[in-house]
């Protein structure tokens, strides 16, 4: 439960980073995501989704070798 809050914390440091930053850009990142069909979020979001569970994996059998 440690390892999860500690990342769970640590997504939020690295998605509120560019809100805090940046706070007009991320404004009209958010318009143009807006624009987009759901289609393409859908895919985006999956192909993200595969790509950070092949991050973990590879991760864990690395430490686990």
């Amino acid at each position: 439960m440690e390892l999860f809050l500690c990342v769970m914390g640590m997504v939020m440091i690295v998605e509120g980073l560019p809100y805090f930053a940046f706070p007009e850009k991320m404004k009209s990142v958010m318009a143009v995501v807006q624009s987009q069909p759901d289609v393409a979020l859908r895919v985006f979001g999956g192909v993200l989704t595969l790509l950070g569970l092949t991050i973990v994996y590879l991760a864990r059998s690395a430490l686990n070798s």
